[in-house]
């Protein structure tokens, strides 16, 4: 355990990493090999090594590594802990959000498209959704309510950015997930194994959402598109069904991530 005593010792080079980088900079962090995401708080950090995430380095507040935080450093012995007070701590974000635990994780290599779909029932693809706070949110909705698995654009905010993992609550480690390679390629893939492609988009011809009443065996994907834009015409335009949340009070739409969880229960098994 090594013990930081002023603020000038956060600029370690080893420690460069919590304070300095930038997310796409972590995310290249071993290039070409996968990065590093940051997990913030002792229950994401527990959720990311449950999914088999391993840890580079923690940096904690003292007392944290004296108590609580001491059953994830005694998992990995041999990765080096730094503490640190929490004023020392807050220089990092600003205020204390971290709850006394920041963990450097080595990322993994994305799965397979046909990996995330094996035995899913209920899937949500997400379209340049760019916005790391909806994302997650979506992330712990498709926990909460039943989601088996979640596709990206390239567009998407990734989902191990820090904000994404926090809002998550730890439950980007909780879904399967990937970036599709090939958008338009994998929807037609999702139609080729059964699933039943469900666009939300305001549309003349969108129906009720009320009216998608699944059974628990049908496999169905829910597209949901970006915050401003919504979903693409193209890919509108390949799916089975257009599907609309109706509104009231003259509002138009809802945030994203709350029109997902609306979604999810409507299609829960």
């Amino acid at each position: 355990m090594i013990e930081l005593t002023s603020f000038e010792e956060l600029k370690r080079e080893e420690l460069k990493l919590y304070s300095e980088l930038s997310e796409p900079q972590l995310a290249r962090f071993f290039e070409p090999e996968p990065g590093l995401f940051i997990a913030e708080s002792f229950l994401v950090a527990e959720r990311a090594m449950d999914a088999g995430y391993e840890p580079l380095s923690f940096l904690l507040e003292k007392k944290m590594a004296e108590g609580e935080a001491k059953k994830l450093t005694d998992r990995f012995p041999e990765v080096p802990v730094y503490v640190a007070s929490e004023d020392i701590l807050k220089t990092i974000t600003g205020y204390p959000v971290t709850r006394g635990v920041l963990c450097a994780m080595k990322r993994k290599n994305g799965k397979a498209v046909e990996e995330i779909l094996d035995g899913a029932k209920r899937i949500v693809l997400l379209e340049d959704v760019e916005n790391p706070t909806n994302v997650g949110a979506i992330f712990r909705s498709a926990a909460a309510l039943g989601i088996d698995a979640v596709l990206l654009s390239k567009g998407c905010a990734d989902p191990l950015y820090r904000r994404a993992i926090r809002v998550s609550m730890g439950n980007v480690f909780s879904i399967s997930w990937t970036f599709s390679e090939d958008w338009l390629g994998d929807i037609e893939k999702l139609k080729e194994q059964g699933f039943q492609t469900v666009a939300m988009a305001l549309k003349e011809d969108s129906v009720s959402m009320e009216e998608l009443q699944p059974e628990p065996e049908e496999r169905i994907a829910l597209l949901m598109g970006n915050e401003g834009a919504g979903l693409k015409e193209e890919t509108i335009a390949a799916c089975h069904k257009i599907v609309m949340i109706p509104m009231a009070n003259g509002v138009d739409s809802l945030n994203v991530a709350a029109a997902s969880a609306v979604a999810f229960w409507q299609i829960r098994k």
